[in-house]
């Protein structure tokens, strides 16, 4: 079974960058950062350290920094986090999220085209079954 991985915030942001685009350093990361988080380079390294703790994020010893990849897989990551997320707004269901979605107006003509293809995919799926 995979290990879940509980991710702050500021992890999710070092992590998205990770995901798109790994090795990074230290540096990388603070410059890629830089313009929405004011975070300095301690900061970074102490996160980069935690998420190490944690799992999510493994090191190399490069030429002359720290290499940092991802060691989490995204999808389960993202799958874990939808799924907390879930139980802690809306008690684990989705109807009552989508409810709240429409209750407020918050679904686009795209969003509702790409709802409805999900969907009949998922019914397709369980027709297979």
């Amino acid at each position: 079974m995979e290990e879940r991985i509980r991710l702050s915030d500021g992890e999710w942001k070092l992590m998205t960058l990770l995901w798109e685009q790994a090795p990074r350093t230290v540096t990388e990361l603070v410059h890629a950062v830089a313009g929405d988080t004011g975070w300095t380079k301690h900061t970074i390294i102490k996160m980069l350290s935690r998420m190490e703790e944690k799992g999510a994020v493994r090191h190399q010893e490069g030429r002359r920094a720290k290499q940092f990849y991802p060691a989490a897989d995204r999808q389960a990551a993202v799958r874990e986090e939808t799924a907390s997320f879930l139980r802690k707004v809306y008690g684990g269901s989705i109807g009552l999220m989508m409810s709240a979605m429409v209750e407020a107006d918050a679904l686009s003509d795209r969003d509702l085209a790409e709802l409805s293809a999900i969907l009949r995919r998922a019914e397709a799926r369980r027709e297979e079954d």
